[in-house]
């Protein structure tokens, strides 16, 4: 099909926009930026250590660089944050607020099998970029 020599490229826009927003999750935590429910966790909780690993792991995944390790440990950071955070709420995830987890979750994982993709600093060390 047509498309498919797009899938590269499709990937790409995917791993760049979830990293972003992952990214955002953190900078809230870390920086307070934007303000918010979540914003100015102390450093030394639990809550910090989820706001470092988003914002560096958020940045990492966008830039393409060490995609599938980190996207490991992405997912399983929101793995943990739903199954802490929002599953004891309510067993519906529209009602626990945890959709956003479970789809962090779910696409990093899928980083972690499918890798970069184009446009990827990933790409550019193997020389395919």
């Amino acid at each position: 099909m047509e498309l498919n020599r797009y899938q590269p490229y499709a990937l790409a826009l995917l791993r760049i926009v979830s990293g972003l927003l992952f990214m955002e999750h953190g900078t809230q935590k870390l920086l307070s930026f934007p303000g918010g429910a979540h914003a100015g966790v102390p450093l030394m909780s639990i809550y910090g250590a989820a706001g470092i690993i988003e914002l560096v792991g958020g940045l990492l995944i966008a830039a393409g660089l060490l995609t599938r390790v980190v996207a490991f440990i992405c997912s399983g950071e929101m793995a943990f944050a739903y199954w802490m955070a929002h599953a004891p709420q309510s067993f519906f995830p529209v009602n626990n607020e945890g959709d956003a987890a479970i789809m962090f979750c779910f696409i990093f994982l899928f980083l972690v099998f499918a890798g970069a993709g184009a446009i990827s600093f990933d790409a550019a060390r193997k020389g395919s970029a």
